[in-house]
Formats: C-alpha cells, structure tokens, sequence
C-alpha cells in the first residue's frame, strides 16, 4: 500500500475510469475558481466592478418615526410655506434643517471620483420590500401604519402624535434629501390659469368646461441628483466653405457648396455637479402617444444645492412617488447624458468648421460617479383627453421652486387647420400682389 508520506513508497494505482467513476463525476460548483477575463464582456466588467461605496445620510434621531420640536418635544411640525424652516405647531419655534450638501461635504472633489459612491437612499430596492410601514408610537405605544406609496406621514389614532417614515428601509420611498416646496398653491393656480388662458383659442371645448386649476396637486417627485468625474473622445469630420454658387434659374436655380474637409478629434475631461435623473419609471416613460411626461423637464432646472437633510416633516399634506429603479438600471441614461454634455464642452473649438462637424465615433470614460435620492417639488395638474389607446394624459407643471410653467394643452384639431388654411390663402395672395 503506498505511502504518501514516504518518498520511496510507489505512487498509488490510478483512479478507475468509466462511466459512474469518479472521473465521471463531475466537480462541484465552486470547487475550481473562474477567472473574470475568460467570461463575456458584460459579466466580466459586472463581476470586475469594484463595490459601491456607501454614504450614511440617515438622520439617527429621527428613526423611531416621530419627528420632535427641538424645543418642547411636540410632534406637530410642519413647513414653514415658502421657505426651508420647519414649524413646531404648538410653541411656534421655527428651525432650519441643515443643507445635505454641506453637511455631508457631496459637492467636493467631484474631480477626484473613482468607482461609484451611492447615499444611504440610493440604495438598490430590495426584491421583498414592501409599500406599508409599522411603527410603534412613542407616545402610546400603538402601532401605525403608513402606506409608502402615497403618503410619508401619519397620525396615531389614539394620542394623535404625527409619525413619519424617516427610517431608509431599501423600498425606495425614503430619500437622502428633500428640497422644501417654496411656490405657494395660489401662485401655482394663477401661474396655471394663465398658462392656459393665453392657450385658449384653441383648447379642445370639453378641457374648457372641466379646467379647475384649484384641483392642481403638489407632489415631490424621486430623482437622482449624479456628479460625475467623465473624460470623452469624439472624433469625425469637419467643413469650412470655401465658395458658393448658383446654376440655373428661377424655379430650377440650384445652390453649389465647395468645401475643405477635415478630420476632427477632440479630447475633453470634464465633471458633472448635481445632473438629476428621474428615477420612476413611470415619469421617465417619455411615450408622446399616452402622456406630456416630458414636460417635466421643460420646468428644469431645481436649485438642488438648497435641497436638505431628509425629514418626513416636509411633505405633510402633500403627495409623493416612490423611487423604483436602481442605480445600475440609470446608468445607461447617466453615460447619453455625459455624451450630449462633452459633445457641448467641445463645441467652442470647433467654430472654425462654419459647414459643421459630424462626429462618427465617440468613446467615454466615466472615471467616477456619486449618487444621490432627493425629492424635488411640482405643482401638477392633469387632464385625461379621451381616445384611442387609452387616450392622452395631457400635464401642466410648476416648478415648486422657481415657479417655471409648462404644460400641454389638448386642442380642437379643426381651428388649427381653419387657421393654416387661412394663413396659406392670405400669404399666397400676398405673394401674387407683390410678384403681380
């Protein structure tokens, strides 16, 4: 029998093969190590990814759900309109919660960023998450439950104490900051009601009848707020016009441009402070056949910079939506967004080129990204236009900061064409009178 400690001894005989030997019989997962570089390029780059790093923005004292006057303990608080200060409803004191950006140093060394940072409430939502909250009253003791989906704040029905959802549960409804509504309703409703009255000639009769912009609804909106440390390469092809010239006449007159062409290459590193990302699906659904969901940009951009340390304080009495993609699900957007953005840093030195330049290859390098959950406040008023596929879900937005207006008002099909028509004859007579 041989011996694995004695050098002299024989090896040992070889293991039988066939089938159902041991040789057959093949390893168990994990027995042998994969080497990264040997898989498809996406796993390999997924698996290579370093882990993201992770910024605590959890406010310790605000965990138990009750949101507290740091003066006398009353849980009635809410906003001070218009401004960033929280109210306590039963001494009056007034205090101002600390700027996120400040406090947690997320506007620094965007220049020095490597591999991903992602807050506390950007986390990825986790699978089993669920929209209802229990929270134990610190009051009474009773349990209260708050329906995320809807709502951030509710009240014990038994001592009446006001309990928020401050705890960043990985469900996407608690944020890392919020940035206070600052336009009050009566601004948004007469900002709205002027949008639309200078609108009005065309607006399809039934919106007329049912337009009650008192029904506008303030509601914050979950977005992303991205700083990015990015270099790009675009590369292609630029004219400068070197004469110009016509054969032929009239109606068969034909303008010729004589150009030199030249290959253009252009380097660009560059960052990117507090680029916001939508992060519902539902409003990022930009489908111009359903919904004006685009016109939420029209009302950019948010003075995100103000945005504070989260507190549930804020949105009592209004509406909100819960976050529902991930970080790894926006990046995508995230690199369109860092293309379009370098192919604008190089656009000063390519003025030379008055013919244009096309780019045919672009290449980017996002050396860095952090990432940041932060409500941000629209005023929104909707109107279901009717129709085929389900209709048309038309919006009109305020910004909740600044007050921009946008919207997209139905219209009566028929006194557009009356008025093209009209504008066509009166210019073609026009035309005649002067060619005549």
């Amino acid at each position: 029998m041989a011996n694995p400690d004695d050098p002299s001894s024989p090896p040992p005989p070889p293991l039988p093969t066939g089938p159902g030997s041991p040789q057959d019989v093949p390893p168990p997962p994990g027995s042998f190590p994969i080497d990264p570089d040997t898989l498809p390029k996406p796993i390999r780059d997924e698996i290579k990814a370093p882990d993201p790093v992770a910024i605590d923005t959890a406010s310790p004292e605000l965990k138990d759900g009750v949101n507290r006057c740091p003066k006398c303990g009353s849980t009635e608080i809410k906003q001070r309109p218009g401004t960033d200060q929280l109210i306590c409803l039963y001494c009056r004191n007034e205090w101002t919660s600390a700027r996120v950006e400040e406090e947690l140093g997320l506007g620094e060394n965007i220049d020095q960023l490597e591999g991903t940072v992602v807050a506390t409430g950007a986390k990825d939502i986790a699978a089993d998450s669920s929209e209802l909250m229990s929270f134990k009253c610190a009051g009474c003791g009773a349990e209260v439950t708050v329906n995320t989906a809807n709502a951030m704040t509710a009240r014990c029905h038994w001592c009446r104490h006001v309990l928020g959802v401050n705890e960043q549960v990985p469900n996407g409804a608690v944020p890392d900051a919020v940035l206070p509504l600052h336009i009050k309703k009566d601004d948004a409703v007469a900002r709205i009601r002027q949008f639309v009255g200078k609108r009005q000639f065309f607006a399809l009769t039934a919106f007329k009848q049912q337009f009650t912009p008192e029904n506008v609804v303030g509601v914050y909106l979950p977005y992303m707020i991205v700083d990015a440390n990015a270099s790009a390469d675009v590369a292609g092809q630029g004219e400068i016009e070197t004469r110009h010239y016509q054969e032929g006449s009239g109606n068969d007159a034909k303008t010729y441009y004589d150009a030199d062409v030249y290959a253009v290459e252009r380097h660009v590193d560059y960052t990117v402070d507090d680029l916001p990302i939508e992060s519902s699906a539902n409003r990022a659904n930009l489908d111009t056949r359903t919904n004006t969901n685009n016109i939420i940009n029209a009302i950019l951009p948010f003075d995100t910079k103000n945005a504070v340390r989260w507190n549930a304080s804020f949105l009592a009495g209004f509406s909100s939506e819960k976050r529902d993609r991930n970080v790894e699900q926006l990046r995508p957007h995230l690199e369109d967004e860092l293309l379009s953005i370098a192919r604008a840093k190089v656009e000063d030195s390519v003025k030379r080129f008055d013919r244009g330049v096309r780019w045919e290859q672009e290449r980017l390098d996002v050396h860095g990204t952090r990432w940041v959950a932060m409500y941000l406040p629209v005023w929104l008023y909707s109107y279901h236009q009717p129709g085929p596929n389900g209709g048309m879900l038309h919006y009109i937005a305020v910004n909740g900061r600044t007050g921009k207006t946008m919207g997209s008002v139905p219209i009566e099909q028929w006194k557009l064409l009356l008025v093209a028509i009209t504008l066509g004859t009166f210019l073609e007579t026009i035309a005649i009178w002067i060619v005549g």
